[in-house]
């Protein structure tokens, strides 16, 4: 199963975006989608989006997305919402979410810092995409790419897209 994840489009979504999304099976997207029609771009471009809302987010994205996502992905349980935090400094309301779900791969938004790192005294793996938008104090916009095989990621991409400007 091949994976694009992006967060923190905050209403823009490129060509370079499509581009690394194209072949993907599902792409997932961390909050501060910006605008509906970005989520509509978005089901347009892949088979299947999954997407959760996040702090800038209007009523029409939070209407169509939830605040927290929990689901199986090839046999490796999921969480994503879009404030985490990271292993170590996790938000206030996510830490007895992670212990209650016990996800193999949790993901989060809201900081546009590209983070992946393992969090091994929860046993799963902490995957932040950066931001794919031009608004915030990112220079650069990033995504990530990969492939979930039997239960686990694998051929983790990050993918650099061009300047925040």
């Amino acid at each position: 199963m091949r994976i694009g994840l992006l967060s923190d489009t905050h209403g823009y979504l490129d060509d370079r975006i499509v581009h690394h999304l194209r072949d993907c099976d599902e792409i997932w997207h961390a909050g501060d989608v910006g605008a509906e029609s970005v989520l509509d771009q978005l089901e347009a471009v892949g088979p299947r989006l999954r997407a959760v809302f996040g702090n800038i987010d209007g009523r029409a994205v939070r209407l169509r997305c939830p605040e927290t996502l929990v689901f199986d992905a090839a046999g490796l349980k999921v969480l994503i919402t879009h404030i985490g935090g990271y292993p170590g400094r996790y938000a206030p309301p996510v830490r007895p979410l992670l212990q209650r779900e016990r996800p193999g791969l949790f993901i989060c938004g809201h900081s546009h810092i590209l983070r992946a790192m393992p969090d091994r005294p929860l046993g799963l793996l902490h995957l932040n995409p950066g931001a794919a938008g031009r608004h915030g104090f990112h220079k650069v916009r990033t995504l990530l790419r990969f492939q979930i095989e039997q239960g686990q990621v694998q051929q983790l991409q990050a993918v650099e897209l061009g300047p925040r400007v």
